[in-house]
């Protein structure tokens, strides 16, 4: 389902290729995600179990501010992205006002979703709905066909977040929170256990540990850092501040 969401991406214009743009992973570049992640918790053991118990008491999010911002997160559109991050940034950015950093992030994403397509397939983890049926109004997007472990929105959030923190080292911290929080939001929506969110982040680590190699990832963040802070110089559009202590609310503690 993920190479369908990636493929419906592409076909939307949100990862269309730019011209001349070297991939910035190929091969063996890319972590072999089945010797980073560790083995899925086994049925019955204590981290399943564990698992099963924050997938029903997260269902009591439903309606929540924090299940709202879990809505928002499941989009993962590189305009849905840059403003995802807005906040965390200080500046309203957009592919038409910012498209380096909009370039260095739909690199990141087309990284990250071919390694986790294989992964999903290799540890084949059934989604929590499947285990502990629920309704479907008690999720906040639509159920999906594939399957749990790692989760893929939080590996691509997670790259994401490592990648923009290189942009704007200053503001690293909330970038980071925030790309956290993102991660979370998927045991939030009840898409994902904290576990297969647990995997993301490892799994998005060793993807930017990769991607640093690369000469052409490292050529994207020089541009979307000078991008960025000729869009500061410029007293380009602020974020509400009222938005942004609201978001810096929600993301000060964790959901589960």
């Amino acid at each position: 389902m993920l190479r369908i969401l990636l493929f419906s991406l592409i076909a939307a214009g949100s990862l269309t290729a730019q011209p001349g743009r070297t991939p910035y992973l190929a091969g063996a570049a890319v972590p072999d995600m089945f010797q980073v992640l560790p083995e899925p918790p086994q049925i019955g053991s204590p981290r399943d179990d564990a698992d099963r118990a924050i997938f029903k008491a997260t269902r009591s999010f439903k309606g929540s501010p924090r299940w709202e911002l879990a809505v928002n997160d499941a989009a993962l559109g590189i305009a849905a992205i840059l403003a995802d991050f807005r906040c965390a940034l200080g500046l309203n950015l957009t592919p038409q006002n910012a498209p380096q950093t909009a370039a260095l992030l739909s690199g990141a994403l087309r990284v990250s979703g071919g390694a986790i397509v294989q992964a999903k397939q290799k540890f084949q983890r059934k989604r929590p709905y499947l285990i502990d049926p629920v309704e479907a109004d008690q999720l906040c997007t639509a159920k999906l066909a594939d399957f749990d472990y790692p989760s893929g929105h939080t590996t691509a959030g997670w790259a994401m977040g490592l990648a923009l923190a290189e942009t704007a080292p200053d503001r690293a911290s909330a970038i980071l929170a925030r790309a956290r929080a993102f991660g979370e939001s998927r045991v939030v929506c009840g898409m994902h256990n904290a576990s297969a969110v647990d995997a993301g982040y490892l799994a998005g680590s060793a993807l930017f540990g990769a991607l640093l190699e690369s000469d052409s990832f490292r050529a994207d963040v020089e541009a979307a850092r000078k991008e960025l802070a000729d869009l500061r110089r410029q007293d380009a559009s602020l974020p509400e501040a009222a938005a942004s202590q609201a978001e810096s609310k929600l993301l000060g503690a964790s959901p589960y």
